[in-house]
């Protein structure tokens, strides 16, 4: 480095003075910045990157401007790098939560650069306004691609460190939101293939908790337009949980926003995926947990529409875990004070299911909810089995009333239908035959 006097980087810590190690620190990630071919190479590379780990454990390091930029350019050198395809490869049903994750063979040196970085950034004397310089945008952008990393062990790293960035660099902040609004953007409407989305949630969802109130309106737009979207793709399931977690921060910094959010649930509710529908009727009932009784209203009705259908799933553990939202009592309140909306909307899948579903304990939970209903409101009740009732004669009458229209049109059509003729078809002359 200019203006850095060379100390050779061999030597030890304790062997030169304090006024040199400054130096000598600066010298040793100079020499992991070399490309490393040999065996005794890389060993040698190895003990340097923990000579360097220790030294900022042990508080004597300051990072001046030469020394923010070695180690940056150390970094860059080492963990900057473009995954080959495999690590890119899509799996054949796009949601396989348990797949074998794959480690980098070169993790023991990779760790350790994280873990100087991870030391750096968090180093208590660390001036942001010089840091900034080399821990700018495209620094940041390059950290950000490494979450395809298909090592968890990376991932997690990565998830840490970017962490401390965000809290650290406060003016990296509207760019580190907007850089992972747009990782998701594509995920969601062009590759659904990315291997840290969950990590980069979870790091959302302490930013979020973090937001202040009221809410700005650039945060409400990165839910409606990231968080609400991330439930279409397949591979939800592998971050579901940290992408509940978000949406759920977001309700309780305001809760009119849990309006669009069932929106946005019912939307993207799937119709053929039994244990992504499992996922989502878990995530709607953290939802109105959280609901108030004025915004819950303004969307009872579709989402109850949603439930019903849910109730008379012929998949037993949708079916089942529809009919265990009531044993939530702050929603079971919420349908008591509003049943009479509610029960003509449930009854009949009720009744459908007493009489057809093939499930034991899907009819047990059934008759639990009939009877609830019972002692709740006794009249209302029978007054949406007599509705049924007359709903069900008029269907029987509207088909018999087809029924007798269809063979009254097929009598007509006998009664009017022309003699057959029996038309012989003009005879083709042959085709004149031609010598060859």
């Amino acid at each position: 480095m200019a203006g850095v006097e060379a100390v050779e980087p061999n030597l030890s810590f304790k062997d030169v003075s304090n006024p040199q190690k400054q130096n000598l620190f600066i010298s040793k990630l100079n020499l992991c910045c070399e490309p490393d071919k040999a065996t005794s190479e890389q060993d040698i590379k190895r003990q340097t990157l923990i000579e360097l780990v220790d030294f900022v454990s042990s508080g004597s390091a300051k990072f001046n401007e030469p020394a923010v930029a070695a180690l940056c350019k150390m970094c860059t050198v080492n963990l900057f790098r473009v995954f080959p395809p495999k690590y890119r490869s899509n799996t054949s049903s796009g949601e396989l939560e348990d797949d074998e994750p794959t480690f980098d063979p070169a993790w023991s040196n990779l760790q350790l650069v994280y873990d100087l970085l991870l030391r750096f950034i968090s180093y208590n004397s660390l001036d942001a306004k010089v840091a900034k310089k080399h821990v700018h945008q495209s620094f940041i952008l390059r950290l950000l691609d490494l979450f395809e990393s298909e090592d968890p062990r990376e991932r997690d790293c990565l998830k840490t460190i970017l962490h401390r960035i965000y809290g650290k660099f406060m003016m990296h902040r509207p760019f580190v939101r907007k850089a992972v609004s747009n990782i998701i953007y594509r995920f969601v409407l062009e590759t659904e293939r990315h291997n840290g989305i969950a990590e980069l949630l979870e790091i959302f969802g302490s930013i979020i908790s973090g937001f202040a109130i009221p809410l700005k309106e650039e945060h409400k737009m990165f839910l409606w337009r990231a968080l609400i979207p991330l439930h279409k793709p397949k591979s939800v399931g592998v971050y579901h949980q940290q992408l509940t977690y978000c949406v759920v921060q977001f309700i309780d910094k305001d809760q009119k926003l849990a309006n669009s959010v069932i929106k946005g649930l019912l939307k993207y509710w799937p119709i053929t995926n039994s244990q992504k529908e499992l996922m989502f009727i878990s995530e709607l009932e953290e939802i109105l947990e959280m609901t108030n009784m004025v915004e819950f209203q303004k969307i009872m009705v579709p989402v109850f529409r949603r439930i019903a259908c849910c109730l008379n799933s012929s998949h037993y553990q949708v079916a089942e875990r529809a009919h265990l939202l009531w044993n939530n009592e702050h929603i079971l309140n919420l349908v008591t004070h509003n049943r009479h909306v509610i029960f003509p909307l449930i009854f009949p899948s009720l009744e459908w299911n007493s009489r057809n579903h093939w499930n034991q304990a899907v009819l047990n939970l059934t008759q639990n909810i009939r009877k609830m209903f019972s002692e709740m409101d006794e009249e209302l009740l029978l007054a949406c089995q007599r509705k049924l009732e007359e709903e069900n004669n008029r269907s029987i009458e509207a088909a018999e009333k087809r029924k007798l229209a269809w063979e009254r049109l097929e009598s007509t059509a006998a009664a009017f239908k022309p003699p057959s003729t029996n038309i012989v078809p003009p005879v083709q002359p042959a085709a004149p035959q031609v010598a060859c």
